[in-house]
């Protein structure tokens, strides 16, 4: 199990893969983001996107997906998350992209109040097949310290 006092400032990870596909594009936004460039070809075709592009909200929970799955197999000893900063969509997600993630530790805090835990800041970019980045945030991770014996 990685403990708080595992994680290092400076350590970088490079994880995931999400095939973006239509279908999902257009079920995630007819639920939580119905606007025309993300479910009509034809209304679409006429904005600067192009084409039907993934909701922004949508790449956010791909790349919650992708951030889950390494803290799974890194067995993580995380305690959820009391949100992000400085959340970015940097260019468009499409059907047929493929996502993947790297992330690197920018801040790690033992906790003063709760001697239990402490808190990780990492910077995640969010990439396409084309190593393009198309998302950037800082996330925050609340993290267990290691059980006291």
């Amino acid at each position: 199990m990685q403990y708080l006092e595992d994680i290092k400032v400076g350590a970088k990870a490079s994880f995931g893969r999400y095939d973006v596909t239509r279908d999902e594009v257009l079920d995630f936004a007819r639920k939580y983001d119905p606007q025309a460039f993300h479910l009509d070809d034809e209304a679409a075709a006429k904005t600067h996107f192009g084409r039907i592009s993934a909701s922004g909200w949508h790449t956010c929970a791909m790349t919650m997906a992708m951030l889950v799955e390494n803290l799974k197999k890194n067995r993580q000893a995380g305690l959820g998350s009391p949100g992000l900063d400085e959340l970015r969509w940097l260019k468009p997600v499409y059907p047929g992209d493929t996502l993947r993630v790297e992330s690197e530790i920018i801040d790690v805090r033992p906790s003063r109040s709760r001697p239990e835990m402490g808190s990780t800041r990492a910077k995640v970019t969010v990439f396409n097949q084309k190593d393009e980045p198309v998302m950037s945030l800082i996330s925050i991770g609340l993290v267990a310290t290691r059980p006291k014996e």
